[in-house]
């Protein structure tokens, strides 16, 4: 099963310092996607979904600010600028086009990964209200992408993750098929409810162990699937197991 990774787009044309970050992010494992053109990261970031982007100012076909005035137009993915660029005037616009946070090289590999994790967390809690979420026994790590069941750490495809991370931050809320496919598949498998159907199998199979409880996802006949709140259908979470309300 392949581990659900956060992933990073790395955007610069400096081989030396894509070397360096792949270095860096791989022993703390994360997911690498690398690129060296400013065009081709707009596309990369809306194709792969980046946790965040680590973006050179200078490029070969762009600056790296126009980059993110085009990315903003319809992502608020976390951006941390890499710059040799000591003029403050160019950290000032890329912080007013919607960069987050900026380093200047040579930069410390312990000060880089303290603002990457801040930029992630920040995302998490922009998105959810807070960085984790328990429904009864259920728990997310939103910003490790790591699911718990009564505090036993489940194993989890980054599919199957993203597909119970939107099942958990709109809990109580019905969500129709077009609405989740669009939002974890793409506009492009709008239709693939038995795929959805697939996924949602492989999910209760992992989070509904105990056939005794109420399911924590329902589901509504030709329309689609919802998270029940565990305190509405009686399921409370505890360290040695579940218990059901009386």
């Amino acid at each position: 099963m392949k581990k659900n990774k956060q992933k990073v787009l790395i955007v610069t044309a400096d081989s030396q310092l894509q070397k360096m970050m792949f270095i860096l992010l791989n022993s703390e494992d994360y997911k690498i996607i690398e690129c060296l053109a400013g065009k081709q990261a707009s596309r990369l970031c809306l194709s792969t979904k980046p946790d965040l982007i680590l973006l050179s100012l200078t490029l070969s076909d762009m600056e790296g600010k126009d980059v993110i005035i085009s990315i903003r137009e319809w992502s608020q993915v976390p951006i941390i600028v890499l710059t040799e660029r000591t003029d403050d005037d160019d950290v000032i616009m890329a912080l007013d086009c919607g960069a987050n946070d900026y380093v200047i090289r040579p930069f410390n590999a312990d000060v880089l990964m303290a603002k990457i994790n801040v930029a992630l967390r920040s995302k998490v809690v922009n998105e959810a209200g807070e960085p984790e979420i328990t429904n009864g026994p259920l728990r997310i790590d939103l910003v490790k992408h790591q699911v718990f069941l009564n505090d036993e750490r489940l194993g989890f495809t980054p599919k199957e993750y993203n597909l119970l991370r939107y099942f958990i931050v709109n809990r109580g809320r019905m969500l129709t098929h077009k609405e989740i496919l669009k939002e974890v598949w793409g506009p492009a498998h709008g239709d693939d409810t038995q795929y959805l159907r697939v996924f949602i199998g492989q999910i209760r199979a992992k989070i509904e162990k105990d056939s005794i409880l109420p399911p924590l996802i329902t589901t509504e006949p030709g329309v689609g699937y919802r998270m029940e709140l565990a305190e509405n259908i009686g399921i409370v979470g505890v360290h040695t197991g579940i218990e059901r309300r009386a």
